[in-house]
């Protein structure tokens, strides 16, 4: 049996790997002080949606915001809110399924000038309708999420994309897969015979 002074160590260890992004719930206070986001909150909580993804992390924007000089918190226009309700409904369901469970949201909405200097692709769904870019633990298996794509991504119009990096994109703006290399050739996930 581990000593309790192991089992923090272990525990700091495993909090430290799942903060993976320094844009925390205080560099969110600070920048939300100056920035309107109430009317967001209140479609979120309209649609039954508030808290499927903590606030600070459903706001964030690029990774490389420091880099582009951009804020690192962003409101996607109320024009893209129902491409929000879409692909918040999505990971929801993959939640309750138990298929999403630990996950950390690293980039959601971009504006186009962030996008561009962040090497997003032309048209992505960050800027178009909305999409996230998770996280998940490094003992977390991707395949069930392949699964649920496989048998459920064409009737949610659900894109599902992994990064050399790790990351996973998620979107509800087109049923299509792709890898490493951008191609659906080098997806983790392919399409069912």
């Amino acid at each position: 049996m581990k000593s309790a002074k192991g089992w923090l160590l272990a525990l700091a260890l495993i909090a430290g790997a799942a903060q993976a992004d320094e844009r925390d719930l205080w560099m969110f206070a600070q920048w939300a002080g100056d920035h309107q986001t109430r009317p967001f909150r209140e479609m979120l909580v309209g649609a039954r949606l508030y808290g499927v993804v903590p606030i600070h992390q459903l706001l964030r924007s690029a990774s490389d915001w420091r880099l582009c000089k951009a804020s690192p918190f962003a409101v996607p226009p109320p024009g893209n809110w129902p491409a929000v309700r879409s692909t918040l409904a999505l990971i929801k369901t993959l939640d309750d399924e138990g298929i999403l469970r630990q996950f950390e949201v690293v980039s959601a909405y971009r504006d186009p000038s962030l996008n561009r200097c962040a090497g997003g692709a032309v048209g992505s769904a960050h800027t178009r309708a909305f999409a996230v870019d998770i996280l998940l633990p490094a003992w977390a298996d991707p395949n069930p999420l392949c699964s649920f794509w496989q048998r459920h991504g064409q009737a949610w119009n659900m894109g599902l994309g992994r990064y050399p990096s790790g990351r996973i994109h998620v979107d509800t703006a087109g049923y299509r897969t792709w890898g490493g290399d951008g191609s659906a050739g080098s997806s983790f996930c392919s399409r069912p015979s």
